[in-house]
């Protein structure tokens, strides 16, 4: 009797407890939800209201839509869009004001912003739009034209989170972003689950989730369309405060790009380390995997495995020329155009670029009109690379013009016309080649060319390898 006695109190604590959790209506603040007025004022009202309060949830009502400018998410609220439900970006330019990058007024403005916060969560099956076409130029064939400005791009990032602890982002559709979408800034204590982030393919800059100096992340079976990098770990110098990029786990995820599906790099200036990324779907893309070393920052102990990878050819509007995975590791360009200036270190105006090691490649099927692509200012700056069941299938399938790698950005030519190679090393430490394969299409251009091809490679170690032409034999040049 005792112990039942016990449970009872402790189910009606528990009750009372959720039944206390309260619930913050953006109507009963003034939201008009009817796509036309800006509801702005209201929404923040309802999250400064349960933030003060200890926390609680903040309800987007089924049936609307809630056309808003800019707001900020506070400590201990969960924003709950309900399904039906939808937050649309206001397309007035003038009123997005805040720098998404600080001093830097150049790469976009914040919408949904939230600064020095922690245990916020974003739930429910609704919809957070970002509006972003109608920040668009004229549409092209495969991309818009960017709108020039002065000083202040107004291009609003859909959600900009800068010092969050404990955030929990689950279920709930990022659309239409007029730059990048998800950016985590200096967050410890992540989970994004369960999302479907739908922007235009057309949009440059449309990144999907940016990891920008956070650590101790999981990105689980989320479906990503983007532009740009669906999901890209980096280390912006504008928050060099926060450090390094690490413990990242990235699992059960379908993605498409017009760029790179998942990118670590350009901006590093730091360290990105103890990446897993596992049991991903990459359909429809220019790049597959990237890592793109242009800082003085290091990239090490990453391990991709259990991946499918499918890429083609886009317009030279997008980096990229196919190439399922890539590494290159070159100091960023040093012309004054977006790639220096902020990018470089402050009085400085050339730059280095840091070493990328101990890499791991494991049990990938990859499928497109390019090959594995490595390549490095020197052998000290790309090492250890180790692949392991990495199978290259190489077709024509596009009318885009091949036999070209891209390096940009970089200070040496960016895209290179090369015979394309099953897998192509160059300039770097030790590879390691095990048990994988290349297979050659029935549509096969002249500049399709060897198995491997490798340029000043220090050690490569190939065991059971068929290039499709000569089995168990590295060529070199």
């Amino acid at each position: 009797m005792k112990f039942n006695s016990l449970l009872l109190f402790v189910f009606l604590l528990s009750f009372s407890t959720i039944a206390q959790q309260k619930t913050y209506n953006i109507k009963n603040y003034g939201a008009k939800g009817d796509g036309k007025t800006n509801d702005a004022r209201a929404i923040q009202q309802a999250i400064d209201d349960c933030s003060k309060a200890g926390g609680g949830q903040v309800l987007v009502p089924s049936g609307h839509t809630f056309l808003t400018g800019p707001f900020k998410l506070k400590s201990f609220v969960n924003l709950h869009v309900e399904g039906g439900a939808r937050i649309l970006a206001s397309s007035d330019e003038s009123i997005y004001t805040e720098s998404a990058f600080r001093s830097n007024k150049g790469e976009g403005t914040i919408w949904i912003g939230g600064e020095h916060i922690e245990q916020v969560s974003i739930t429910g099956t609704g919809v957070i739009d970002g509006n972003g076409i109608s920040f668009m130029g004229e549409e092209l064939d495969d991309s818009y034209v960017l709108k020039p400005f002065n000083v202040v791009d107004p291009r609003p990032h859909l959600l900009t989170l800068i010092d969050g602890r404990k955030i929990n982002i689950d279920g709930v559709t990022f659309q239409n972003s007029a730059y990048w979408t998800v950016h985590l800034v200096g967050c410890n204590d992540v989970s994004i689950s369960n999302i479907t982030l739908l922007n235009s393919i057309k949009i440059r800059n449309s990144d999907g989730i940016d990891l920008d100096h956070s650590k101790n992340v999981r990105i689980t079976n989320c479906y990503i369309e983007s532009g740009d990098d669906c999901i890209c770990l980096k280390n912006r110098r504008e928050f060099e405060e926060y450090g390094a990029c690490e413990n990242i786990v990235i699992s059960n995820c379908t993605m498409t790009s017009s760029s790179c599906a998942i990118k670590i790099g350009s901006e590093n200036m730091d360290r990105i380390s103890h990446v897993l990324i596992n049991n991903c779907n990459i359909r429809n893309s220019n790049r597959g995997i990237g890592i793109q070393n242009r800082d003085e920052g290091t990239v090490s102990d990453v391990i991709f495995s259990n991946l499918l990878i499918e890429s083609h050819l886009f317009s030279d509007v997008w980096w990229g020329k196919a190439e399922p995975i890539y590494i290159t590791a070159y100091p960023r360009a040093t012309a004054n155009n977006k790639d220096a200036g902020w990018r470089l270190p402050k009085g400085q105006t050339k730059g280095k670029v840091g070493a990328v090691k101990n890499i791991y490649f494991s049990n990938i099927r990859c499928t497109g009109e390019s090959g594995v692509y490595i390549s490095a200012e020197s052998p000290d700056k790309v090492s250890d690379i180790y692949f392991d069941q990495v199978s290259v299938f190489i077709d024509k399938t596009t009318k885009v013009p091949g036999g070209v790698y891209d390096r940009r950005p970089s200070n040496v030519e960016g895209l290179v016309k090369s015979n394309i190679a099953g897998f192509y090393f160059e300039n770097t430490g030790p590879i390691s080649l095990q048990n994988s394969s290349v297979v050659w299409g029935a549509n096969k251009p002249s500049y399709f060319g060897e198995g491997i091809s490798q340029k000043n490679v220090n050690s490569l170690k190939v065991v059971n390898f068929n290039d499709g032409q000569t089995p168990q034999k590295a060529k070199k040049k």
